[in-house]
């Protein structure tokens, strides 16, 4: 097979990915896993890491499109479409039908109809404990990818369509920080408060929409006020340590009370605040976070979204088979294997999976 065509790779976004998927990878392994706090706050604080996935979803995506409808050729929807499901769909698949047809590697988790998965509405209403659970955060961005284009082009074709755009954008952030807060409401005369929590507000596409919303008005601030982007990003440094004290605020209140109405209804537009101005800096010129390698971070933000799909599931099997050794899921070697495990498995659905795709895209759906 040919090699893919070699693209300019930006380091700061590279080790924000490699840092959303290692953060998610340690608080699922001690929430299905092990069933303690393996790795201290970090470990707890680190679902976040999905919070930083949908920034930078956000941010990318909507960086693309906007560019593109700027251009001479304008934007096609059709090739964005199939580049996107390319992009999303083999590994996915391939995923899903580990869970359907190899019963001993679900495990007892309840598995959802297959048309939810298929449809990518399985984050609606979930009920937690399911199996392939974690993938109520692609669902979200699943039908962001399918929203955003065609709002953006109808947005285009109306006068003033920016102005609207910063308009629609502040009221999405409004309407989720009252949806969540009614529905905290709701929440706080429940007998199952957690249970009801995850279902109807974490998993929820209306309420987690705020990360994905702002690196959309990155995108745009980007795109349709160079001017208002140059001056942001002439203080890369600034941004960063911004970014990294809000984020800081975000997880000091989720940490001592995340289930509390503050948290609920402003810690995740702080978050998707932090994350922000963390994708500021990471791609602002001369900054310190967009020219620092970090060892292994172009590595683990190419294979992120394969090791995403498989590393819960990986783990939990290869954790029982070491706890059969006589090593416990807290025990070093144990530790040390799953995380090695979860990069591997990663690492093989990227190259089998994933790249042959990924040729196929390049080779055959012109980019916009």
């Amino acid at each position: 097979m040919p090699q893919l065509p070699a693209t300019a790779r930006i380091h700061g976004l590279d080790s924000l990915r490699a840092l959303a998927v290692t953060l998610v990878v340690l608080h699922h392994y001690g929430l299905f896993v092990s069933g303690t706090p393996t790795f201290g706050w970090i470990g707890e604080i680190g679902w976040v890491g999905v919070d930083l996935f949908f920034a930078l979803s956000g941010y990318l995506i909507g960086n693309q499109i906007f560019a593109a409808m700027k251009r001479p050729g304008g934007f096609s929807l059709r090739h964005f479409y199939a580049r996107r499901l390319l992009r999303t769909l083999p590994n996915y698949w391939v995923v899903l039908a580990l869970y359907f047809l190899w019963p001993a590697f679900r495990g007892a988790a309840p598995l959802l109809p297959l048309w939810e998965y298929l449809a990518f509405v399985q984050n609606i209403a979930l009920e937690p404990g399911s199996a392939f659970s974690h993938s109520w955060s692609l669902a979200i961005e699943e039908q962001f990818y399918l929203l955003l284009p065609a709002l953006a082009l109808l947005g285009a074709a109306c006068k003033g369509s920016i102005r609207l755009a910063w308009v629609a954008i502040a009221l999405i952030f409004i309407a989720g920080m009252l949806i969540r807060s009614e529905l905290w409401q709701q929440m706080a005369g429940q007998e199952h408060k957690l249970y009801f929590y995850f279902k109807y507000i974490y998993y929820s596409s209306l309420c987690r929409v705020d990360e994905l919303l702002a690196g959309v008005a990155l995108a745009l601030l980007r795109n349709h006020h160079p001017g208002a982007w140059d001056r942001l990003t002439r203080h890369g440094n600034l941004a960063a340590l911004a970014g990294l004290l809000v984020c800081a605020l975000s997880f000091w209140l989720f940490l001592y009370d995340r289930y509390g109405q503050l948290a609920t209804v402003v810690g995740f537009p702080l978050l998707a605040l932090g994350f922000s101005l963390l994708i500021v800096a990471s791609v602002a010129p001369g900054s310190l976070l967009r020219s620092l390698r970090v060892p292994g971070a172009g590595p683990l933000a190419l294979w992120s979204y394969a090791i995403y799909l498989l590393h819960k599931q990986v783990s939990v099997l290869g954790a029982q088979a070491m706890a059969a050794r006589g090593f416990g899921a807290e025990h070093p070697a144990t530790i040390v294997a799953m995380m090695g495990l979860s990069v591997l498995t990663g690492w093989l659905l990227y190259k089998l999976v994933e790249t042959p795709f990924m040729w196929l895209r390049e080779r055959y759906v012109p980019s916009n």
